[in-house]
C-alpha cells in the first residue's frame, strides 16, 4: 500500500519526512502543492524565500535520501479566480461583475487553488494512507485524523518546538521562520497586518501586485480583509512599518 506525506515545507510535514528518515520507515511518496499566483508571469503564491528553500534545498535533500516529490498544482491561478466574472449568483446584481479578493475566513483559494489538485492527486492512491505533520502537543488537529491518516510527530512524541528545532538540526527549516510563525500565501486574506507589513516591507513587487487588483473596478465585493478594505488594510500596514522604523531608528541612537 502506497504512503503519501503531504508536505508544505513548514517545520510540522518537513520534520516528519526527517523522523521518518532517521528512523529507517518504509519510504513515502511526498506530495508538495503550490498554489499559483498567475501562471502566465510565473508568480508563486508562496513566499519567494520559501519556494526558493522548498525547489532548491528541501526536495534536493530529499531526493539524495530517496524520496519521490511531486510538486503539484491546480490549471487555475489567483489571477484567473480573482477575474472571473459571477454568472450564477442568487444576488442579481453580482452577476457579471469580477470575483475580486477572495474573502477573509472563507478564502476561496484554499479549494479551489489548493485542495481541488491535492483531491485530484489522491485520486491517483486511491488505498494509500496519509502521513500529516500534526505535532503532539496539538491534541484537537490529532483527534480529527481520519482511519487513514496517521502522524509521525505524535507517534514519536514531538512537539511543535522539537519539530522546529529537528529542522534546524537538518537544515531544513523554512527561511519564513525568521519574520512568520506559520506559512501560507502571500496573498491570503487572513493573514495577520504584520504578516501584511513583512510582504510590502520585503517584497514590494508583490505587494504592487495586491494594489493593482484593488483598483480593478467592477468586483462584488470591495473588502480585502474581513470588512476592510485594501487601503484601510495599507493604512495600517504602513502605521506598522513606521513604527518599526521609529524604534530601529532609537536603538540605533542608543547605540552610538
Amino acid at each position: 500500500m502506497n504512503t503519501i506525506q503531504s508536505w508544505s515545507g513548514g517545520k510540522d510535514s518537513t520534520a516528519s519526512i526527517i523522523l521518518e528518515h532517521i528512523n529507517n520507515l518504509p519510504k513515502s511518496r511526498i506530495m508538495f502543492v503550490e498554489v499559483i499566483f498567475d501562471h502566465k508571469r510565473g508568480i508563486s503564491g508562496e513566499l519567494p524565500e520559501h519556494i526558493d528553500f522548498v525547489k532548491n534545498i528541501a526536495i534536493p535533500k530529499f531526493e539524495s535520501w530517496g524520496y519521490t516529490v511531486d510538486v503539484i498544482s491546480d490549471d487555475s491561478d489567483y489571477i484567473q479566480e480573482f477575474y472571473q466574472i459571477v454568472t450564477k449568483s442568487k444576488i442579481a446584481e453580482r452577476n457579471g461583475k469580477y470575483h475580486g479578493f477572495f474573502i477573509g475566513g472563507m478564502c476561496a483559494g484554499n479549494s479551489r487553488l489548493k485542495m481541488r489538485p491535492i483531491h485530484r492527486y489522491y485520486k491517483q492512491y486511491p488505498n494509500a494512507n496519509h502521513i500529516v505533520g500534526i505535532a503532539i502537543d496539538e491534541p484537537k488537529r490529532l483527534e480529527r485524523l481520519k482511519n487513514n491518516e496517521y502522524s509521525l510527530l505524535a507517534k514519536y512524541n514531538y512537539t511543535e518546538q522539537m519539530a522546529y528545532d529537528l529542522c534546524k538540526q537538518y537544515d531544513l527549516l523554512s527561511p519564513i521562520y525568521a519574520h512568520n510563525r506559520r506559512g501560507g500565501c502571500w496573498f491570503c486574506p487572513n493573514q495577520s497586518i504584520y504578516s501584511f507589513a513583512n510582504l510590502k516591507e520585503k517584497h514590494p513587487n508583490l505587494w504592487a501586485e495586491l494594489e493593482h487588483l484593488s483598483k480593478v473596478k467592477n468586483t462584488i465585493s470591495g473588502h480585502f480583509k474581513y470588512l476592510k478594505t485594501f487601503n484601510e488594510v495599507a493604512l495600517e500596514v504602513d502605521g506598522l512599518l513606521e513604527q518599526k522604523k521609529m524604534a530601529e531608528n532609537q536603538l540605533s541612537f542608543f547605540e552610538v
